[in-house]
């Protein structure tokens, strides 16, 4: 078994998980695989629905393979990855960083691809905050850019931008580099919502999306101006489907070369077979269990969800190595606080804090609590001496892997036995995403919810959990703490590793203690290539969640 430790987008993320239809032979790019034609396949379980970076977090993939963050997570963690920026700098005032677009570069339309169209981008952004379109709502958003005093390309091949305060925003961003000759006609209305930026796209990347039928397939082409040269495949045609298992059938049969988001039990029939090569991998996902902690609008069905007592006793009642065990067959890391293993820099097991798995413990908290069983019928009610009934929601969100239903049902199951009865909803990706919407915007009115979230390692990303900015999008408890929000926003002006890490630590351990969510695993990525049509997957990090990585470098094996 190869072991691959795999970077992701943030976010996130995406290799977006939700309810698609089958993909459907009605195009010549989806015809039965053959090495002899140098297509390479891929394949997940993933449901990108516009190819436009400013209205959608849904389509990461196959957009990765057409567009260049400027840095970005691959440039700063393999020097063989770099994106739009060639090269990177900052001044000692930690406020000015400049960066070199690399010389002569062209868009897959010929048209030169210099440091202007950097700048078009951001400022695109940056001058869209505050208006009623704000480009608040895609992958490419405002995000990080009121912290910006000015972004200007210096020459063609020189990009600097200044900050207002130290930050680490520039190189950390996810942004996509697009084109300005594309763009600077498109509305800021245009762009959140109706815009769909129709095939042929016009990127940087080595591969460019040429068709694109959502639910079904995405058909991309050599960039023929790829600033290393074109890869060596003839195409690419990466497949959409609703489950992973097509993507283990494809692989047995040929018919795919790369898939992801594979069950244990694919992965682990896969592994036997000599044609293929497996891999699982660390990423930056955290599934976990929220509280709805909201007092007013969209608030649950007992104000024991607003009470951290309640939420910490039912840490107690958590066991994340079972979770791991028995739901992940040990393809996890057991949960534990914001940080996961993968973001290396900033992960903590929190062992001085740390809850263990206590029933008894639970118990004899929430009777402390005030959340007894005062009629002895087994089951507890609030301090008001109701009975209560928790409602569960879940479902596989999008920007996640999917999380077992063994785990939910041991979570059921384990607040079943300290008197706190449960009951599970399980919710497409649409549905969950609206009723884990701000209430302001419709969502609330459930009690738990089990989901995942997959952003990227740094420190504003970890933190973006607990941020009141974040109500309702990557903050689905719907927690506010000032304190919280302080040390979040000292994070995101420094530059310092070391001051980071401290700030997000306490962080960390405030959030924990105050248990808005109960960490419950980081899931590995499960995924498998075929060894006999295509060479140079790498050894390492054979696929990149943050980029196009090896598909700019696949080539056809050689005959024997």
């Amino acid at each position: 078994m190869d072991k691959w430790p795999l970077s992701r987008r943030a976010v996130a993320k995406a290799m977006l998980l939700a309810s698609v239809a089958p993909w459907v032979m009605n195009s010549e790019a989806l015809a039965g695989s053959s090495c002899a034609d140098g297509i390479v396949r891929i394949a997940g379980v993933a449901a990108p629905d516009t190819m436009n970076p400013f209205a959608t977090w849904s389509s990461s993939w196959p957009l990765y393979f057409t567009y260049d963050a400027l840095v970005g997570v691959d440039a700063q963690r393999h020097d063989d990855r770099r994106g739009f920026a060639k090269s990177w700098s900052v001044a000692k005032d930690n406020l000015t960083w400049t960066f070199k677009i690399w010389p002569s570069m062209k868009w897959s339309d010929g048209q030169p691809a210099t440091a202007r169209d950097a700048a078009f981008t951001y400022n695109y952004l940056r001058e869209s905050i505050g208006r009623p379109d704000e480009l608040n709502v895609g992958y490419n958003n405002t995000g990080g850019l009121e912290n910006i005093e000015s972004i200007t390309a210096l020459d063609d091949e020189t990009l600097q931008i200044v900050t207002k305060s130290p930050t680490r925003w520039p190189v950390d961003n996810f942004t996509l580099m697009v084109p300005e000759h594309i763009w600077k006609d498109v509305s800021y209305a245009e762009a959140r919502s109706t815009f769909q930026n129709k095939p042929p796209l016009v990127g940087t990347g080595p591969m460019i999306v040429s068709e694109f039928q959502p639910g079904q397939f995405a058909s991309l082409v050599p960039n023929k101006y790829f600033r290393a040269g074109p890869p060596a495949t003839a195409g690419m045609t990466y497949r959409f489907f609703n489950s992973a298992d097509p993507i283990a059938q494809g692989l047995k049969s040929g018919d795919l070369d790369y898939g992801m988001s594979l069950t244990v039990a694919q992965w682990t029939d896969l592994s036997n077979e000599p044609k293929i090569v497996v891999g699982e991998s660390r990423v930056e996902q955290r599934n976990y269990l929220a509280f709805n902690t909201a007092s007013g609008q969209g608030k649950g069905s007992t104000k024991a969800l607003q009470d951290s007592a309640f939420r910490d006793a039912i840490g107690f009642a958590i066991d994340q190595k079972t979770i791991v065990d028995r739901a992940f067959r040990g393809h996890a890391d057991p949960g534990v606080g914001l940080a996961m293993p993968v973001a290396a820099d900033y992960y903590s097991d929190l062992n001085d804090i740390r809850r263990g798995f206590d029933l008894a413990e639970a118990g004899r908290r929430l009777d402390a609590a005030g959340y007894g069983d005062t009629d002895g019928d087994g089951l507890r009610e609030d301090r008001e001496g109701k009975p209560f009934q928790l409602q569960l929601i879940t479902g596989t969100a999008s920007g996640s892997l999917e999380i077992p239903t063994a785990a939910i049902q041991l979570i059921a199951g384990w607040l079943e036995q300290i008197g706190i009865p449960v009951t599970v909803t399980q919710l497409d990706s649409g549905a969950l995403n609206a009723r884990a919407a701000a209430p302001a915007d419709g969502g609330g009115g459930w009690d738990l919810l089990v989901s995942a979230g997959w952003l990227g390692p740094s420190a504003h990303d970890l933190l973006s959990l607990g941020s009141a900015k974040e109500i309702g999008v990557h903050n689905t408890s719907y927690w506010k703490s000032d304190k919280f929000d302080a040390l979040l926003s000292e994070a995101e002006v420094t530059v310092d590793l070391k001051k980071s890490q401290e700030l997000v630590n306490q962080a960390a351990r405030l959030i924990y203690t105050e248990a808005p969510y109960i960490m419950l695993a980081y899931p590995f990525l499960l995924d498998a290539h075929r060894k006999d049509c295509f060479a140079s997957w790498g050894t390492e990090d054979a696929v990149s969640m943050w980029g196009y990585f090896p598909f700019d470098r696949l080539k056809p094996v050689a005959a024997p």
